[in-house]
């Protein structure tokens, strides 16, 4: 296989990864994003946390929501939990890592807020802790995954939401991740903006 047949069989394989996703997450997409509005139109608001690559996608979530996506709103009230250098290396310090966002969401979560938890292999220690303080929290989870959903699947309730990338390989699921948040921010204005 030269450099070129490479690089092609990666978006061949990123196209077979997403008509999956879309067939079995669409529905499931559009009902975070309506759970999100029926939120945030309650005064509450939505945490994201993730690591590494989902870190990246749990701020660009809350930028979308804050500032705009596509279309000029008033900004929705978001918060990643993956921003505040102080605010995690002091926990990480002082108590351990897997406690980074589940101490956030404990100071800052309210019942009826929502936490979107990414973790691409569903098992990550730190969103793990952050989705048992959102339950404590009376907070609902919207969670992305990758693979069988990992321990996350297994956390969720009836009240929460799993959008799982049925795939293995971490760069499919991070980009399906990716395009599933872009989906809820659009439904999100969508539903806000009503239909334009």
């Amino acid at each position: 296989m030269d450099l070129i047949d490479r690089v092609n069989q990666h978006f061949l394989d990123s196209l077979a990864v997403k008509e999956l996703a879309r067939e079995l997450l669409a529905a499931p997409v559009a009902v975070a994003a309506e759970r999100m509005v029926a939120a945030l139109m309650s005064d509450r608001k939505v945490l994201s946390c993730g690591n590494g690559g989902s870190a990246a996608d749990a701020q660009r979530f809350a930028a979308a929501m804050v500032g705009r996506f596509e279309k000029e709103r008033p900004g929705l009230a978001a918060m990643s939990l993956v921003t505040d250098s102080s605010v995690l290396s002091a926990i990480a310090n002082d108590y351990d890592y897997e406690l980074v966002f589940s101490k956030q969401v404990r100071a800052l979560g309210q019942p009826g807020d929502i936490l979107l938890a990414i973790s691409t292999s569903g098992s990550s220690a730190n969103v793990i802790e952050a989705v048992h303080a959102a339950h404590e929290r009376q907070m609902s989870v919207i969670a992305l995954t990758g693979r069988d959903g990992g321990k996350l699947a297994e956390l969720l309730t009836g009240e929460d939401l799993l959008l799982n990338v049925p795939t293995e390989r971490v760069a499919r699921i991070q980009e399906v991740h990716l395009l599933l948040l872009h989906g809820i921010c659009d439904a999100i204005d969508f539903i806000l903006l009503d239909g334009e």
